[in-house]
C-alpha cells in the first residue's frame, strides 16, 4: 500500500454534493515517539459530536523508497482496540504497543491511521458526509541511534523545483516552514509542515518557484525541525 501522507493531519473524503456534516473526531497527540525499552503508549480519541461515531484504527509500517512514501501492513505494532464506538462528547484511550520482541535497531517508523467511519443512517439526499482520517507518525528508537544527517539537492525544472533530502543518520527529521534563498533572494518557500525524511532514507518534495532564477551551484536552505532550526547548503542538480 502506497501513500502520499507525510504528516500528522486530518484528511477529508466527501460523499455527496451539497450541504455538510461537520467532522467530529479529534485525536491527541499528533505524533508518538518512544525510546527503547519503552514499547507502549496511548492515544486519546475524542468525539465532539452529539451522536455516537465509529472509529477504525490501523497501523502500517512506514518507509520511503526512491523519494516516495510507502505504507505496508504490519503486526509488529498493534492498536487496542482496533475498532470502537465513541459516545457523544466523550474521550476514549487507545493503547499502542510494539508487539514484536526483536530489539529496536536504529529507528522504526510507522503510521497510525484513525478513521471516522461513515454512518449510513445519517446520510441524506443532497448532503455531504465528512469522513475524517488522522495519520499519526509513530517512532520506536534505540537509545544509541545516530542523529539525522541530511544532505540537500535541488533540481530546477520549469516553474517548479524538486528538493531532495537524503538522511544518512538513523533518526528521522521533521521539516517545516522551509525557505530556499540565493544571494538574499527567495527562490522557493513552503509554510507549515513540509514532511519527514526518515532515517537511512531519501525524500523528494516539489516546490513552486518564486520566479527567481538560480545563479550558482549552491543555494541556502532555512527551515524549522523537531530538533531546532536548520540552515544548510543545497547543491544544484543540472536539469535533465
Amino acid at each position: 500500500m502506497r501513500s502520499s501522507i507525510a504528516r500528522g493531519i486530518a484528511i477529508f473524503c466527501l460523499l455527496g454534493s451539497t450541504g455538510a456534516h461537520a467532522a467530529s473526531l479529534r485525536v491527541a497527540p499528533t505524533s508518538l515517539d518512544l525510546v527503547a525499552p519503552d514499547s507502549a503508549t496511548t492515544l486519546t480519541l475524542r468525539n465532539e459530536d452529539t451522536h455516537s461515531i465509529d472509529v477504525q484504527i490501523r497501523i502500517f509500517r512506514w518507509s520511503q523508497v526512491d523519494g516516495v512514501e510507502r505504507l505496508e501492513p504490519t503486526t509488529d505494532v498493534v492498536a487496542s482496540p482496533p475498532f470502537t464506538r465513541l459516545a457523544p462528547n466523550s474521550d476514549y484511550v487507545v493503547r499502542v504497543v510494539r508487539a514484536t520482541k526483536v530489539p529496536v535497531v536504529g529507528e522504526e517508523s510507522y503510521r497510525l491511521l484513525a478513521d471516522e467511519l461513515p454512518d449510513p443512517l445519517r446520510r441524506r439526499p443532497g448532503a455531504v458526509n465528512f469522513v475524517l482520517r488522522y495519520s499519526i507518525p509513530v517512532f520506536f528508537t534505540s537509545p544509541d541511534a545516530s542523529s539525522p544527517e541530511v544532505s540537500w539537492t535541488l533540481q530546477p525544472g520549469g516553474n517548479a523545483f524538486v528538493l531532495t533530502a537524503k538522511n544518512t543518520g538513523a533518526r528521522h527529521l521533521r521539516i517545516a516552514d522551509l525557505k530556499l534563498s540565493d544571494g538574499g533572494n527567495t527562490v522557493a518557500n513552503r509554510a507549515g509542515l513540509v514532511g519527514y525524511v526518515l532515517g537511512g532514507a531519501a525524500m523528494r518534495w516539489p516546490l513552486p518557484s518564486s520566479g527567481t532564477s538560480v545563479s550558482g551551484r549552491s543555494i541556502t536552505l532555512s527551515a524549522k525541525s523537531d530538533l531546532g532550526g536548520v540552515n544548510a547548503a543545497v547543491s544544484i542538480r543540472p536539469r535533465n
